[in-house]
């Protein structure tokens, strides 16, 4: 085999490297921080894994509106109740908070929105296959 210093490869160094079998290219590995899989898919999509919901920007514009504010401990009701609801099969969830009703979209773990008890109009709800009451 001939060797250049050229910093080119010879026509026998390109056929050694991608012809021969025998040898495998080692590709440089990626540092992932010790996460696995699903920590770095989530990251990526922003779907949490920890079970807690986030608020649609319709949910977030609902809440300002009718001056409804969370407390750390209804919150963590209401990811409760999402969670019950998932482990039921429901998709599309009625989840009543003390005086509050929020439509949940249990697959995305998505507050879809949200109202008090005086604004429910005739505390009819449409569109949800199951309802969970914390």
């Amino acid at each position: 085999m001939k060797i250049q210093n050229n910093g080119f490869l010879s026509l026998e160094q390109l056929q050694d490297q991608y012809l021969n079998r025998n040898t495998r290219i080692q590709k440089p590995a990626l540092p992932n921080d010790g996460l696995s899989f699903q920590d770095i898919l989530s990251q990526k999509t922003g779907k949490p894994e920890t079970g807690e919901v986030k608020f649609s920007k319709h949910a977030a514009n609902r809440l300002v509106d009718r001056n409804i504010e969370l407390t750390s401990e209804q919150v963590e009701r209401l990811n409760l109740g999402t969670a019950k609801a998932g482990a039921k099969g429901i998709n599309e969830s009625l989840v009543i908070v003390d005086s509050l009703a929020f439509i949940v979209n249990v697959p995305n773990q998505t507050v879809i929105t949200a109202m008090d008890q005086t604004e429910a109009d005739e505390n009819v709800f449409t569109n949800i296959d199951g309802a969970v009451i914390i």
